[in-house]
């Protein structure tokens, strides 16, 4: 099943795309209370094939490490952006995601004739772009762009959390654990929270009350 939807998509680029480099994009961060969500293109290099790519999500943190050090010694070009905290305060985290994503396609050394970006929206790009829902598990190269922004987002939490060690951020990466909320109870917010996600700001209320 998962091969035959490979092919679907894949034979799709080919009926409106030009030849030309092919580049992933995904994101990291969308969910977590706190810190900038990240996005990462990826345009691989088919004569240095990465064994083990996936989504990164279904990989040990210590595989994932390795293969960011393969994908970023490999591809034929990869760029990590991101949107601020601030960014999605002002813009919501749907808006702010696509600007990561944008930011990311703008860097890239290389430009691509195509993007194929994980997920069902799409930012708005200067080239021919297709979103391809569970592309991260489908697309070699979403899956090393999911790779990328998720290594680069866990390494801001973990240097995070030598600022603010009451808040634990190396453990859950900034997402809504039980261990997480209590601590947001206990110490109120830090600069790097999201104050227009709902629990972040149900404390500033209650300290503002």
């Amino acid at each position: 099943m998962r091969s035959r939807r490979f092919l679907r998509a894949e034979q799709t680029a080919l009926d409106w795309d030009a030849p030309g480099l092919l580049a992933g994009v995904d994101e990291a961060g969308r969910g977590p209370l706190a810190g900038p969500v990240v996005a990462a293109a990826v345009i691989l290099d088919p004569r240095q094939p990465i064994d083990g790519l996936a989504d990164s999500k279904k990989l040990t943190a210590l595989r994932r490490e390795r293969l960011f050090e393969q994908i970023c010694a490999r591809a034929l070009c990869c760029s990590i952006a991101q949107a601020s905290v601030e960014e999605i305060d002002r813009l919501n985290i749907l808006q702010a995601t696509m600007l990561a994503m944008q930011r990311a396609v703008a860097g890239l050394r290389l430009p691509p004739a195509k993007v194929l970006v994980d997920g069902n929206r799409l930012p708005t790009l200067p080239m021919r772009a297709e979103a391809v829902v569970g592309g991260d598990a489908l697309v070699p190269a979403i899956s090393a762009a999911s790779i990328l922004a998720k290594v680069h987002r866990d390494r801001w939490c973990a240097e995070i959390d030598g600022d603010f060690p009451q808040y634990g951020f190396a453990a859950h990466k900034g997402y809504g654990t039980a261990a997480h909320l209590a601590a947001l109870r206990a110490h109120g917010a830090c600069e790097h929270h999201r104050r227009s996600f709902a629990p972040v700001a149900a404390v500033l209320t209650g300290v503002a009350a």
